[in-house]
């Protein structure tokens, strides 16, 4: 049904897409921005589907975003095209060994501020023909994000395994603390945790992933730990450190400027190493593109 509306030229691409973000956000005003369309424009592609077929595609009687019978069928239909479109471009632009288009690159903080920019200089100057859109979020919005379709790829730390997702490990960090220099703990290298107990410890807020590792670490030295200030992002976390507020446990790359200006001192956990992992995460079944594929090969295999 919606296969013949598609070859007869009644609909197209776009419809299909409108009506994939739609469904997969299940709000009108993300479908619009995602499209670049005003919300009435979504609502009047959607009227136009149900005149088209004669059907009531989303259940008007419900609160919350519902599809009816009819509907779930014309999302099936909808997402296997716009599938097989998206894999004939995809292997059309490789038979033409084109790498071209834009990434849509969804990152936690610390990764996009830290980790990333010298991977996008290196992509940038290999294949200047592609555009890298970059969005900085916290780790729930970047799982969000992708499994709304807002974006190509995430960046995210401790990854959390779903089904609708593929994760594809890149990277680690190592975890240190961190403290003024003229904080006392800022004449040793390496240093014990159980040292950090009686100090005011500065943390990330408590959804965030690190904050739970480091809660862990605490948890596995004995150490009853609330801090004493929280922040949702590194960046926060490195001024408070700077200003003797406190000492924090933050991922090694994210104070190599600080440390080598001399507003940080970094020191190493004693014993095992703590790494914090890093991947990139795509919504399972997702079509990567030529450019997509450079790029992730880029992150994993440093080529």
């Amino acid at each position: 049904m919606i296969l013949e509306a598609f070859i007869k030229g009644t609909m197209h691409i776009e419809n299909l897409r409108i009506f994939s973000d739609l469904v997969d956000s299940e709000s009108f005003s993300r479908a619009a921005k995602l499209n670049g369309i005003t919300q009435s424009a979504v609502s009047q592609q959607l009227r136009a589907m149900e005149k088209h077929f004669n059907v009531l595609i989303v259940d008007r009687s419900q609160k919350q975003f519902r599809l009816t019978r009819e509907g779930d069928k014309l999302y099936d239909s909808a997402k296997e095209i716009l599938h097989m479109y998206e894999k004939l471009n995809s292997e059309l632009q490789e038979m033409k060994k084109v790498i071209s288009g834009t990434i849509q690159l969804s990152t936690i903080y610390s990764i996009g501020l830290h980790e990333l920019p010298p991977y996008i200089k290196k992509f940038m100057q290999k294949f200047p023909s592609v555009n890298v859109r970059v969005e900085y979020r916290r780790a729930n919005l970047v799982y969000e994000d992708v499994l709304h379709n807002s974006v190509d790829l995430g960046l995210v730390a401790y990854p959390v395994k779903m089904r609708q997702l593929e994760t594809i490990p890149f990277s680690e960090d190592e975890l240190v603390v961190i403290a003024s220099p003229n904080n006392s703990l800022a004449e040793h290298t390496t240093v014990d945790v159980r040292q950090i107990d009686g100090q005011k410890i500065i943390g990330f807020e408590q959804d965030i992933p690190t904050r739970k590792a480091t809660d862990n670490i605490f948890k596995d030295a004995q150490l009853d730990i609330d801090p004493s200030m929280e922040f949702d992002n590194i960046e926060t976390v490195k001024r408070a450190v700077e200003i003797d507020a406190g000492v924090a446990i933050v991922p090694s790359a994210t104070v190599q400027q600080e440390v080598s200006q001399g507003l940080l001192r970094q020191i190493r956990i004693r014993g095992d190493s703590q790494m914090r992992p890093l991947a990139i995460i795509h919504r399972k079944g997702r079509v990567l593109t030529p450019a997509m594929k450079k790029f992730i090969s880029l992150l994993t295999n440093g080529a």
